[in-house]
């Protein structure tokens, strides 16, 4: 799995979750304007704020990761 397939699935599931990218931002303590680097540009997010954005959209990590297909 390459870095732009994790980005993807990152951009995809925060798409998929239906909550507004500022509403995001709160829940996992950064600026919304992060959120929308996660979203546009070649930025991933430090592994403590990956996993409050996983739980906060309900996936997995090893779905975002390219570990499990779910």
């Amino acid at each position: 799995m390459e870095l732009s397939d994790i980005q993807r699935r990152l951009r995809e599931s925060i798409m998929a979750s239906g909550i507004q990218q500022k509403d995001i931002a709160k829940m996992i303590g950064v600026s919304a304007q992060t959120v929308s680097k996660y979203m546009k540009k070649d930025v991933f997010p430090a592994l403590d704020t990956f996993a409050k954005l996983c739980a906060v959209l309900d996936v997995k990590s090893d779905y975002i990761l390219g570990i499990s297909e779910y």
